[in-house]
């Protein structure tokens, strides 16, 4: 199956009106949510009334744009947004003294998205991908159980050898606690790349999960396009509610 997800919704009206028209074309199946955003309060209502699966992308690199955000929440994400944002690799690094407010910060973000959708997200990520930071991996702060995006899957060339070991060791690591896609790929990619149809392929015979951000105009053209509804027909399109919902094995050794 293909899920073709929609991040960054929530975070301006241009970014939630782009996906919802894309949704409502069927171009896209899912979304994921920013809380505490400028358009956080509007997007929930839109998604709720055209009945969008909607899941939480966790925000730990941009400070929250939403008039309603507690000031002690404001602090521990700026904080958290230092760190992450000091280099590059700050990721792979898991830094002691943030352990909690890692875990605040989380837990306020999935506290009011239940709030604004009265339900909880159907899967999480996160925004530019920091939901697999080594704090959030490490301490398992998101529930055990739920629907994670892994990392992106490459071919053998495509990146180096000590980052594709790094990759497949924190998508085994994810896998023992969460249920995955098997593949994970960029629409913004397969476009550069000239790989959609690759993708696609993949998709009769595995779970691929792929991302867009429907507010950047080339790819809001190819997603509304009738050349991509061609390419998508072939294979079936669905919501995160179609993976797995059983709590992994592992769950309560790792």
């Amino acid at each position: 199956m293909l899920f073709v997800n929609a991040d960054d919704w929530g975070r301006s009206r241009a970014e939630t009106d782009a996906a919802l028209a894309c949704h409502a074309r069927g171009a896209v199946t899912a979304v994921s949510a920013m809380v505490f955003m400028e358009d956080s309060e509007r997007a929930a209502i839109l998604a709720n009334d055209a009945s969008v699966d909607v899941g939480l992308h966790v925000n730990f690199t941009q400070s929250f744009s939403g008039g309603n955000c507690p000031a002690r929440l404001a602090e521990n994400q700026e904080r958290i947004c230092r760190f992450l944002k000091w280099n590059k690799y700050a990721l792979i690094f898991y830094h002691p003294l943030l352990c909690e407010p890692f875990r605040f910060v989380y837990q306020a973000q999935a506290d009011e998205f239940l709030r604004l959708y009265g339900r909880t997200p159907s899967h999480i990520d996160g925004h530019q991908h920091m939901h697999l930071c080594s704090n959030m991996v490490i301490d398992g702060i998101i529930p055990c159980g739920q629907k994670v995006r892994r990392s992106f899957s490459f071919q053998p060339r495509e990146k180096s050898l000590l980052n594709r070991v790094y990759r497949r060791s924190v998508d085994r690591r994810l896998g023992r606690r969460y249920h995955l896609t098997d593949y994970f790929f960029s629409l913004k990619q397969c476009l550069l790349t000239q790989r959609l149809t690759r993708v696609v392929e993949l998709a009769r015979t595995a779970n691929v999960e792929l991302m867009t951000h429907p507010i950047n105009p080339y790819e809001y053209d190819c997603l509304m396009s009738d050349l991509y509804r061609g390419r998508v027909a072939a294979v079936p399109m669905g919501s995160f509610a179609r993976l797995p919902a059983a709590c992994p094995r592992s769950c309560n050794r790792v």
